[in-house]
This record gives C-alpha cells, structure tokens and sequence, in this order.
C-alpha cells in the first residue's frame, strides 16, 4: 500500500498513484478518473491490462483506459433526453452528435479523492455538480476499488440531488495474453439478447435473440474480433452479484465477471492505434478487450429498456468484479 505522485497534467492537475497489494495481485490505480493503469497477477509475465504510463496520454489517445467512465456511461442519443417533463441537452462528444460516457469531461478525466485505504483497497470519492456537461444534478460518487483472492472488484454508489441518469461502469481493456492481443481467446456471454445498433452505435430500439447471430457466446467460442462494440441483455433490471461471463486466454489464464449489472457492452478494440503502453508496448487494433457491465445504453430515452433514473432520496448501486485463475 502506496501513495506516490503520478506526474502533473498539461493543465496542472496533480495526479497521484496508489498501489494495491493483496495475494497475487498488484494494482496501481491513479486518482485521475479512478483508472487502474496496471494490473498484475504473480507468475504471468505481462500485464492484465493495457494502461499508459504517461498520465497525459489518458486524455486523448489512451481516452477511458482502465477509469470508471459516466456519470452516464455509454451513448445518449443526440445528447438529448426528457425528464420530469423538462428537455436535457448534454454534451455532444462523440462524432459531433451524441453523448458518449458523459461528455467529454466526464469522471474519467476528473480527479477523485482519496477517502480511505488499507492495503488492498481503496475509496474513492467525487462530487459531479449540477449542469455538469449539461446534466441535472449535483451527483456524489463513491468507488471501493479492492483487490481479495484473485480478484479486481468494483463497488459503486451515487446520489443525487435532483433526477438524473446514472450509469457508471469501468471501462478496462484485458489483455490475457500479453501483446498476443485479443483473436482467438475463448470468450462466454450468458446472454440470451443484444441490442443492435444504428451507423452511430446507437441502439435501433430492438432487442434480438443471440442465437444464430455472431453476439451468441452462450457457449464458449473463439473470439473473431472485427466490429463488436454492442450491448448484451443480461437481464431486465439489476440483479443480485452473479457469474456472467468469462474470458480465457490462449495460454489459459481465465477471467470470471461477476456483476449486479443488466447488460454487458463488448468492445473489441477495434479503433485502438498507436497507443504507447506498459512496458514498452505499442497498442494498436484488438490489444485489447473491454467487458463493461452497464445498463443498456441509450435507457434515458427508451422507456421500454431497464430504468436508468437515478432519484433524489435514492442510491444507486452496481458491483463489478474481475476474477482471475491460472
């Protein structure tokens, strides 16, 4: 268990990092958007993770590495959502037309405090106001980031003054097999529904069954990467902390997600290029693969999908966690 400084931002921000120690697991994450920068597991030779060395490069070309991204993580159409009979307009950070994980200043590139840590935990908090990038509500945000028995585990709440879409996740890239990347890992989704999508990866408002599509990982397969950037429907609402997905590596490291989260968005890395990495390496296409547990994007405006307002009075709650065996 450390504190030590992570360097200074171009616009003057410090940054510090802390490192997480318990069994065979290190981690090192930074108060900046609460990003685990590294991840390690004894007896494997490489990082769990993609993370950047340099904290600068987290704010464009390594944009939501390893943070927790929100407070609406995903895609608002047209940035645009009605709430209580009042019209919203966020901001529009992703292709100039929508809102992607809550606008281009969102919890991934503020800085968060430091409220307690033991050895292999941490708690981190942030204070998001009211008419932040557009949102109603001054929003208070707690992460328990901790390392136990193998495991990178994520407890998340939120409240809110005033009603407000809520819905944060952590955003890591896996890298199981080192600089392999990610084709031909073993990948299992016990999801029985995805959403498809618009040119804009906006959800198109169906909810399609996996079977016969190449989003069916009910049974375990090979991942073909190529454009997977989708949400899968665990569930219709949240559920109490279960397995939902697992991973394994060429060389059989395997990771376990388990999570209280309704729906899962599989990244594939596919846009990721030229991305200066932990020790030495130079991310480019499919380095990585990101498993975000969310709720379903674009909920805010899609009355028939699981609920994603968060209300004055309430606490919104999610666990994610990442278990790792050899």
């Amino acid at each position: 268990m450390s504190i030590a400084s992570a360097g200074t931002l171009p616009d003057g921000r410090e940054v510090q990092r802390i490192t997480l120690r318990d069994g065979r697991l290190t981690a090192h994450v930074l108060t900046l958007g609460a990003i685990v920068q590294d991840l390690r597991l004894d007896g494997v030779d490489h990082p769990l993770v993609l993370g950047c060395p340099d904290i600068a490069d987290y704010l464009d070309r390594g944009k939501y590495f390893g943070a927790i991204v929100g407070r609406c993580a995903n895609r608002i159409a047209g940035g645009r959502f009605r709430l209580d009979g009042q019209d919203h307009q966020v901001d529009l950070n992703f292709r100039g037309r929508h809102c992607l994980h809550g606008g281009s200043q969102g919890t991934d590139l503020l800085l968060w405090q430091v409220v307690e840590l033991t050895p292999g935990s941490v708690i981190l908090r942030l204070m998001m106001e009211d008419g932040h990038m557009g949102f109603p509500g001054r929003m208070r945000i707690t992460a328990r980031i901790t390392l136990r028995d193998d495991t990178l585990r994520f407890d998340l709440t939120a409240s809110a003054d005033r009603a407000t879409p809520c819905n944060m996740t952590h955003h890591g890239y896996f890298a199981l097999d080192g600089q392999g990347g990610v084709a031909g890992q073993t990948l299992r989704i016990d999801a029985d529904h995805y959403l498809p999508v618009d040119d804009d990866l906006i959800p198109t408002g169906a909810i399609v069954p996996v079977e016969g599509t190449a989003f069916d990982f009910r049974t375990p397969r090979p991942l073909q990467p190529g454009s997977y950037d989708h949400n899968l429907c665990l569930s219709d609402g949240p559920q109490p902390l279960r397995e939902v997905a697992q991973v394994t590596g060429r060389e059989g490291l395997s990771m376990r997600i388990l999570t209280t989260a309704c729906g899962l968005q599989i990244y594939d890395g596919v846009h990721l290029q030229d991305v200066p990495g932990l020790d030495g390496q130079l991310y480019g296409r499919h380095a990585g693969l990101a498993l975000e547990a969310q709720f379903w994007p674009d909920a805010v405006n899609r009355s028939d999908f699981p609920d994603t307002v968060l209300r004055p009075g309430t606490t919104w709650s999610q666990t994610i966690a990442y278990r790792f065996a050899n």
